[in-house]
């Protein structure tokens, strides 16, 4: 009789991201819609709701992530995901210029971080790099003002590495 392995609570991840890629542009959080009017279900034939995104940022920042994941798949710089990812995000935003010139800040204002990545999840399947965000089973996110942080960017945008399991062995 063959046994499972132990469970560690860790997994191994390979140390290599299989997709790495910096994108500039001011993030865009998706999730709060607003009602646009009302239209037909294509299944149901009844009349429902139809929903628009409430923020104009999220389809350029979209846009933005699809453009550079694709171009990064077809030069090879990037592979498609398969199985399990890990995703490490981190947003630069843009300082508010209240904000202190002398000591750090954190951006721990608006947009939520969930809405920020979701809308990268969402740039992500659109650009074909993975079939559905399901896949990600651990991810670490984080807000950063430009230079206040190792990963943080000299201008508003994102650092998206994604990785994949290693081999079991």
């Amino acid at each position: 009789m063959t046994t499972a392995p132990a469970l560690t609570g860790t997994y191994a991840w390979n140390p290599t991201p299989r997709l790495c890629i910096t994108v500039h542009g001011l993030a865009g959080p998706q999730g709060s819609k607003s009602p646009a009017g009302w239209g037909r279900s294509r299944k149901t034939g009844k009349n429902i709701p139809l929903m628009r995104e409430s923020s104009a940022k999220v389809k350029p920042w979209r846009d933005k992530v699809a453009t550079a994941i694709q171009a990064a798949l077809l030069t090879g710089e990037a592979h498609h995901l398969t199985g399990p990812v890990r995703a490490d995000i981190t947003f630069t935003m843009p300082k508010p210029t209240s904000a202190p010139k002398r000591r750090r800040t954190y951006p721990a204002v608006s947009p939520d971080i969930d809405k920020l990545e979701r809308s990268t999840y969402d740039a992500i399947t659109t650009s074909g790099a993975w079939e559905d965000d399901g896949r990600v089973i651990e991810s670490h996110t984080r807000k950063v003002y430009p230079g206040e942080h190792p990963d943080a960017l000299d201008q508003p945008g994102a650092i998206i590495r994604l990785y994949t399991l290693g081999d079991p062995t």
